[in-house]
């Protein structure tokens, strides 16, 4: 058993730490919303007042946040300095490969180790423990963190020294991104020419177009039971998060001077898309925008 403090709890967190817990884990979890503290006492999480309260003692900290400038200000504010020496910091948030390290830096200053293992999955694969986690960090860290990790995911992969979990983050939502305007824009395009949903699916999710937006993401309601189309778009994975993340992606571009034509198209998209009501929604309501500017 390995006590931990699990701080962020949202759509993605929640069922992560609720995973742990399962697995026999000393868990205690802390955010600031009180929307998601309720969720968690329902779900059995036991909740601190303070996410430093929840720091002090832990082994392993695990922080699911919004964006990098929440990690960092977390970790100067109180994060680091309240937990005991050498423990093990656990960064799953999406944020920029800069950022990452920049939290790597700090915590090992602070004389602690740290990962970045940022996750892809959805809320289906958070709750199912079937997350895909990419982890940057050193050979022994990423050994001590690989029997938690395997509670709440399926595939882990070490992506090499610390940020690179996060590049490849940046990467698997780039292309993420462009496969689901491309289905989204092939339903439509197939609703017009008369073709029934279901019929679209039987055929493109056993050929070459197959991909995980159409098996698991598919943006219309019917084919997919558990598909976000069939929640009316519920968050999950919010649009305004995946706009975030391909912000992330074109920072990374233009730091790098990649031609990456699609990637830029795709955060143009998704940044029009979360400015409207769609920012409110999941991600493959992107759907619902093309069919309106069709």
């Amino acid at each position: 058993m390995t006590r931990i403090a699990f701080l962020g709890l949202g759509h993605m967190g929640l069922p992560m730490a609720v995973n742990l817990v399962k697995a026999g884990h000393d868990v205690i979890g802390y955010d600031p919303v009180p929307a998601a503290v309720d969720a968690a006492s329902a779900a059995g999480v036991p909740i601190a007042s303070f996410g430093i309260d929840a720091v002090a003692g832990a082994e392993v900290v695990i922080t699911m946040f919004p964006a990098g400038k929440h990690v960092i200000a977390a970790y100067e504010d109180g994060l680091l300095a309240a937990a005991d020496p050498g423990t093990l910091f656990i960064e799953s948030s999406t944020i920029a490969v800069d950022e990452a390290r920049t939290a790597h830096a700090l915590a090992i200053e602070a004389g602690h180790r740290n990962i970045d293992a940022p996750v892809s999955g959805g809320v289906v694969g958070a709750e199912n423990g079937t997350l895909a986690f990419m982890v940057g960090g050193s050979d022994d860290d990423f050994a001590a963190a690989l029997p938690l990790l395997e509670v709440m995911g399926k595939r882990i992969v070490h992506c090499g020294g610390p940020g690179l979990g996060q590049a490849a983050k940046v990467c698997n939502n780039m292309i993420l991104a462009v496969s689901q305007i491309a289905v989204a824009e092939a339903f439509v395009l197939g609703e017009r020419l008369g073709l029934e949903h279901q019929a679209l699916f039987d055929v493109v999710s056993q050929a070459s177009g197959q991909c995980w937006s159409i098996t698991t993401n598919c943006p219309v309601p019917g084919p997919v039971p558990t598909s976000p189309a069939n929640r009316d778009y519920q968050p999950g994975f919010a649009g305004a998060l995946m706009a975030k993340d391909l912000g992330l992606a074109l920072q990374a571009i233009e730091q790098t001077t990649t031609d990456a034509q699609m990637g830029r198209l795709a955060q143009r998209i998704y940044a029009e898309f979360a400015a409207g009501e769609g920012g409110h929604r999941d991600f493959s309501g992107i759907i619902t925008d093309i069919r309106d500017a069709s």
